[in-house]
């Protein structure tokens, strides 16, 4: 069974999704952390409330982004975490955790990458007009939203949308397929090939 952590800087809506894709059967793995770099995250409250250990590390703490990440690390390596899972993550990661990690952290995005990368894909999709736009679940590397694609889903982009409208279902598609993506990961499915993320299926 796989050790994942989630890291998250909100609401945690996505983390809810995948907890209740663990509890249903639907991810093979194991939630066993979720850390927050906002003390009022709610996410650290759905985690407390099931019995997770939730950390909350403040980034003024520390100088450089490389600083924080190492901060990470101890825990993250204390509870022998296999897959790491950005889930309203707010910060860009240094390449410390991602050479500790490398493609063993996950991320999902509200558009269809490499289309709208960025921390305003839904608008930036309706400001261009867009009649499809989307959710990516990628490996993170050490660009901005450039890893490997894992999965993806189409989203319509309605002519009467407004952007709160639209990211509802944009984030109605993340809660179906961030599970589908950790549960490849955790069977074993995965594999990456330069930029290519291959699904094995047999």
């Amino acid at each position: 069974m796989k050790r994942i952590a989630v890291l998250a800087s909100g609401e945690g809506s996505n983390l809810e999704a995948i907890l209740k894709a663990v509890e249903g059967g639907e991810i093979s793995g194991q939630v066993l952390l979720v850390i927050s770099d906002r003390e009022e995250a709610r996410a650290l409250e759905r985690a407390r409330r099931r019995g997770i250990e939730a950390l909350f590390l403040d980034p003024r703490s520390y100088g450089k982004r490389e600083a924080y990440d190492r901060a990470l690390l101890e825990p993250l390596q204390r509870a022998r975490i296999e897959l790491i899972v950005l889930a309203g993550f707010m910060r860009l990661l240094s390449p410390v955790l991602i050479e500790a990690f490398p493609h063993r952290i996950m991320n999902v995005h509200p558009a269809l990458l490499p289309s709208f990368p960025g921390t305003s894909g839904v608008e930036d999709a309706m400001a261009y007009g867009v009649r499809v736009t989307g959710c990516t679940v990628h490996f993170v590397d050490e660009g901005l939203d450039t890893g490997p694609v894992i999965l993806q889903e189409a989203v319509p982009a309605l002519q009467d949308d407004t952007a709160g409208t639209l990211r509802q279902r944009i984030q109605a598609a993340e809660h179906r397929l961030y599970p589908r993506a950790i549960e490849l990961f955790c069977r074993g499915q995965l594999r990456v090939e330069g930029r290519r993320c291959i699904i094995e299926t047999g």
